[in-house]
């Protein structure tokens, strides 16, 4: 009989015993084999039996009520991997009872002045009972309840909220693991709404994370900043303004995702700084993204310039910041710090410095030199070694040939770039993937301008199909080709087609582009119709943009195209002796810009066309006076000169040959300077020019 009282004692003082090291490991994870006995006297059984007996053994002992003695064996439950059975222990356990004393508990433990008539329950009880509803919160989440877990473990910080409005005191729970506990209440709470696929609700438990007091230490804050950070950037979900507590006057307040996110990222950026967190180059990376799709590319070049030495590698960083500038069309500015890279470092470790840096040069004709320089040097620092930064580095080194031919000082030195940079885009194309698009497009490019327009035809068709209509400018080239072949209705017809294939807002180049076809071809009342629904579009994107509806790329150059629209217009309606809807056309150009050489010009050609040719030249001079290098001006005041009489043949000649240095391809400059020539008596002069015009013409 003594045997047997014996043997039904050992489980008692074996779950007492392990019922305190629940208590007192200050762990949440205890590994079971850790609490059980080395040689496994005893195992706990699952069922309901064995259960009851260990809550009646823990019961008898005096040390632990039923809901707490339910707790520890569902942990234990948990921890054995028997989530299921450590859920049913839980569900029993009546929580939403104990709310009460716990939120009464927790005041009068924070103002230290308990109750002699009403003792709050122990701080260690308090633990507890947050404990059991974190661990119900986790075995509802591995059971795959998100919504359920949510709401337990938003219970937690309800609890918190309602008896500590103002949050928790900076001491509270020290010595336990309650801020534990809140802790990891607080950092899984939106995760959990996240895994719900309820974004509004991980919006707001983010908010509520950051902008109450749980006493939780720098680093979880800078991780549940970044989350957040992340969760706004990429979550696709529009967040609504947030709700701040009153803010002094001049603080910043958010208006959308990608402001709050980008706020928070700099915050991070700034602890980063001033030592309080350690770094996070992802931190960086995201920023970069976030302000690159907002467009605030100025502002992520000043982040990058505040990075301590050591976050960065002084070429990585003046690399990032490099592409900040050039992003913010300040070429100038990336283009010296990269200069600054490739004066100290090794061509070999450089490439894509080099490529950048021969991309900027090709696009700016005073720099096309440096940029033939910096992508031969990148060829001959891959070697062979990857063909397809070899087809980039042909690319660039052909697109800055082609540019810096246009500068030549000689026909030779032009006729020998211009060789050479068809020459290295075929050998690029020799290289290339099977579809190269941005190649096949210089390749038609270049030809189209060498004027070997069989060739840039078939290029661009070739392209049109790869690309299966889905790039305007491809749209646009093969139309300008068709035309400077002088197949009207055919370059029409691909713009129709272009028009029917793209949005609304993307019809402004291709509505300029068939005017001008439609005007070439004599077609001037069609063309006017095209320009006045050129002219509508304009106008509704810029007052779209300007109210803050619509946001694209290149809407800050409507006003210009605006300028540019009743400029052709103005033309037109001189063509068909309208002088009174030009005079219009020049007076709207005129409340746009004042001083646009575009209507001066036009009211010079105005003049020219009622014969009053002095006035026509003052016109012109003026808009020469606002833009030297404006080609129709210098033209046309060469031939105002020239019908002038009194042989002002130099100046004539000077202004054309200007005309034809800017744009060599210009057949109206090409044909007046061969007059000129014939004019003058330079016989051998005008038959140059001849040939050069049956090439540029046909």
């Amino acid at each position: 009989m003594m045997e047997g009282r014996e043997q039904r004692r050992r489980p008692r003082k074996l779950l007492r015993w392990m019922a305190m090291q629940c208590l007192c490991s200050g762990e949440q994870a205890v590994r079971v084999d850790e609490l059980a006995p080395a040689n496994g006297e005893v195992e706990l059984q699952a069922n309901n039996a064995g259960i009851q007996e260990a809550e009646l053994s823990l019961q008898e002992g005096d040390s632990l009520n039923y809901e707490e003695a339910r707790a520890l064996l569902a942990k234990v439950e948990y921890q054995r991997g028997h989530v299921e059975e450590a859920l049913r222990m839980l569900n029993g356990i009546n929580i939403p009872a104990m709310i009460p004393d716990v939120k009464i508990s927790i005041i009068r433990l924070a103002r230290a002045q308990p109750d002699s008539g009403y003792p709050p329950m122990s701080l260690h009880s308090v633990n507890l009972i947050m404990e059991t509803i974190y661990l119900k919160t986790i075995a509802l989440r591995d059971l795959g309840k998100f919504k359920e877990a949510a709401e337990q473990c938003s219970m937690i910080l309800d609890v918190i909220e309602s008896a500590l409005p103002e949050g928790l005191p900076a001491n509270f729970g020290y010595g336990s693991n309650f801020n534990a506990t809140i802790c990891s209440a607080v950092k899984l709470l939106p995760e959990l709404w996240k895994l719900e696929d309820s974004p509004p609700e991980a919006l707001s438990s983010y908010r509520r994370a950051l902008l109450r007091n749980w006493n939780l230490d720098a680093k979880t804050i800078g991780t549940i900043q970044k989350e957040f950070a992340i969760f706004l950037l990429y979550s696709g979900c529009e967040a609504c303004t947030p709700t701040l507590r009153p803010q002094s006057h001049g603080s910043f307040v958010p208006e959308n995702n990608f402001e709050e996110a980008i706020l928070l990222l700099m915050i991070l950026l700034m602890k980063f700084n001033l030592g309080r967190l350690e770094r996070d180059l992802t931190v960086m990376h995201h920023l970069t993204f976030a302000l690159s799709m907002s467009g605030r590319l100025k502002p992520l070049a000043t982040q990058f310039e505040k990075l301590l030495p050591s976050v960065l590698h002084s070429r990585e960083w003046m690399y990032n910041v490099a592409l900040c500038y050039l992003a913010e069309e300040d070429d100038l500015t990336a283009l010296n710090l990269l200069r600054m890279i490739l004066r100290f470092g090794e061509d070999s470790s450089c490439i894509k410095e080099l490529l950048l840096s021969s991309k900027i040069c090709s696009e700016n004709g005073a720099c096309a030199e440096e940029g033939v320089s910096y992508a031969r040097r990148a060829i001959v620092s891959l070697n062979g070694g990857c063909d397809q930064l070899e087809v980039v580095a042909d690319l660039l080194l052909g697109i800055s040939l082609s540019h810096h031919a246009r500068y030549a000082l000689s026909g030779t030195a032009r006729d020998t770039q211009q060789r050479e940079a068809l020459e290295v885009l075929r050998v690029a194309g020799k290289k290339m993937q099977p579809r190269d698009y941005k190649l096949l497009y210089n390749l038609s490019l270049e030809n189209a301008e060498q004027r070997k327009l069989e060739a840039a035809a078939s290029y661009a068709k070739k392209l049109l199909k790869f690309e299966n209509g889905s790039e305007l400018k491809s749209w646009l080239l093969i139309a300008r080709i068709m035309s400077a072949q002088k197949q009207f209705k055919n370059a029409e017809s691909i713009v129709n087609a272009a028009l029917d294939q793209t949005e609304k807002w993307c019809h402004v180049d291709l509505l300029q582009t068939k005017a001008k076809i439609q005007a070439a071809n004599g077609q001037f009342k069609k063309a006017i119709e095209t320009y006045t629904q050129l002219l509508a579009v304009i106008e509704l994107r810029t007052k779209n943009s300007s109210s803050g509806k619509l946001v694209l790329q290149g809407s800050k150059d409507d006003r210009s195209r605006e300028t540019e629209t009743w400029y052709d217009l103005a033309l037109v309606y001189l063509s068909l002796s309208q002088w009174r809807d030009a005079e219009l056309c020049i007076s709207k150009i005129k409340a746009i810009n004042a001083y646009s050489p575009l209507a001066y010009h036009a009211t010079g050609k105005l003049h020219e066309a009622r014969g009053f040719l002095k006035e026509a030249l003052g016109a012109y001079s003026t808009a020469l006076d606002l833009e030297p290098k404006h080609v129709p001006s210098l033209i046309s005041a060469a031939v105002a000169l020239r019908q002038l009489g009194g042989r002002p043949l130099p100046a004539a000649r000077t202004f054309l040959t200007d005309a034809l240095r800017l744009d060599r391809t210009n057949h109206v400059a090409c044909f007046n300077l061969g007059l000129t020539y014939e004019d003058e008596g330079v016989v051998h002069q005008h038959l140059k020019l001849l040939n050069v015009l049956r090439r540029l013409l046909f």
